[in-house]
């Protein structure tokens, strides 16, 4: 097999919904060992939920799917009196602690950074979070949306003449799993050079802040917001031409590109009155709408190739079915699949950085609830009379069958 650059990482994962669980996908594509801790049953809460009440293999989640191929699960009661005795021993050998809960949750039940790091100096201990763990906004629900609401983003999409608009994915909670992971992996980085741990605290407030640092430093250093276009341009700071536009069996998108050339596809020379960088910006809703009436004249593809002759910066807008079939998505080889013991054969984006030595891999589906639970016991040095014991007082709990 191809060696894995963190094949000898080993990750307790005690995160849930999407920040926590695509952080740890990604080292798991890498070749980590996470252990997934769930709770006996039903687990990991993105197991009950789903899109427009749509299941894989009818009772899969795809948003649990989505984000935790790679992984083992450990069904655990964290309440039970034995619970420490076998997460504390599984931690000895640890190198990364992954948790989401809110703030104080697990500390409270002894599984904090100070609990962890008296039994294992070397560990590292990373905390996702909404908004950190003090402040006026600890007891809020720090969901993704409501971050792309108060971090201004939500604010600065759609347009101006109607309401402002989050983005359609899990912007923030995706942020955030980048951010734990570029602190997991700087962290790992400084244990090799110190021989100790440390603790990571991420959120998600700051890190949808972080990535809007040019919007911010405009507005903060002119002290104005951006004012939402009510056309189609694709950035509340951007002039036109920049936007998307119709055509006659579609949409395309057009970026920084001279407004001459773009002019010169399209035919109509009066537009060169709008060829300044200010009329540009401030015209640039009538100038949509003119552009967009010659756009739309066009199919898709015709207008493509003749922007593409000249340089323009464009690109079709394609929904997520049609991206599948994009032959660059093929070519990267960007669509895979694993097979799941219910769900069946299941479609996945496949990891998106490339290691010429070490390759990522999809090489595990999505686990069931405690399906590796007597297998990451035995690991951790336990006899088939304890692990026995334990299943039997309902300590830990273990997937019998497919059949959830």
């Amino acid at each position: 097999m191809t060696p894995k650059a963190l094949a000898d990482v080993t990750v307790l994962d005690f995160s849930h919904l999407l920040q926590g669980p695509f952080c740890t996908q990604l080292l798991a594509d890498m070749g980590a060992n996470i252990i997934k801790v769930e709770r006996p049953g039903q687990g990991d809460l993105f197991r009950t939920m789903t899109f427009n009440n749509r299941w894989v293999g009818g009772s899969e989640s795809p948003n649990f799917l989505a984000w935790n191929r790679n992984k083992r699960s450990l069904a655990i009661d964290l309440k039970a009196p034995e619970a420490k005795e076998i997460l504390y021993k599984i931690a000895e050998k640890a190198d990364v602690v992954v948790q989401n809960f809110r703030p104080g949750v697990l500390a409270k039940l002894g599984f904090g950074y100070d609990d962890f790091r008296k039994i294992n100096p070397r560990i590292i201990y990373c905390s996702g979070s909404g908004y950190g763990e003090s402040g006026p906004y600890l007891s809020r629900p720090g969901q993704d949306m409501l971050i792309q609401g108060l971090t201004g983003l939500a604010a600065a999409t759609g347009r101006g003449d109607g309401p402002p608009v989050p983005v359609g994915s899990g912007f923030a909670d995706q942020i955030g799993a980048m951010n734990m992971v570029y602190g997991i992996l700087t962290s790992l980085y400084w244990r090799e050079r110190s021989g100790v741990g440390q603790e990571i605290k991420v959120d998600l407030m700051s890190g949808l802040l972080a990535h809007q640092g040019q919007e911010m430093l405009m507005a903060m250093n002119f002290g104005e917001d951006f004012k939402r276009p009510n056309s189609g341009i694709g950035h509340p700071g951007m002039e036109a031409p920049f936007g998307v536009y119709p055509t006659s069996d579609g949409w395309v998108t057009i970026a920084m590109s001279p407004f001459t050339k773009l002019v010169g596809v399209l035919g109509d020379d009066t537009l060169l009155t709008y060829n300044d960088p200010t009329l540009l910006f401030e015209k640039r809703d009538e100038i949509w709408e003119k552009l967009a009436a010659l756009t739309r004249t066009w199919t898709t593809a015709a207008l493509m190739e003749a922007m593409l002759a000249v340089d323009i910066w464009c690109g079709e807008v394609k929904t997520h079915t049609q991206v599948v079939d994009d032959p660059q998505v093929k070519h990267m080889g960007m669509i895979t699949s694993y097979d799941h013991p219910v769900a069946g054969t299941v479609k996945v984006v496949a990891p998106a950085v490339k290691l010429s030595a070490t390759p990522a891999a999809v090489e595990r589906p999505a686990p069931l609830v405690g399906q590796h639970t007597r297998e990451i016991l035995r690991e951790a040095g336990y006899s088939e009379d304890e692990v026995a014991g334990y299943l039997q007082r309902g300590t830990v709990a273990e997937q019998k069958s497919a059949n959830p």
